[in-house]
């Protein structure tokens, strides 16, 4: 799943960011009430959104140039 983010074009990035997010929050949500089914799944979900966020301002700053 790490390098998979390497070959999306920016605006999947932003996109899956938004979606990872989205499914972050409810994964909170869910812990806090006691009801999640695998807890490592809220810790890998925010490192894949930190790897995005990484990614994304790569692409900013013009590290990375759209192919």
């Amino acid at each position: 799943m790490k390098n998979s983010f390497n070959k999306m074009s920016y605006d999947e990035l932003v996109a899956k960011r938004d979606e990872l997010r989205k499914s972050y929050l409810q994964m909170r949500m869910d812990k806090v009430l006691g009801h999640v089914e695998n807890p490592l799944q809220v810790r890998t979900t925010r490192r894949q959104i930190a790897r995005l966020n990484t990614i994304i301002n790569e692409y900013v700053l013009g590290i990375r140039k759209a192919k």
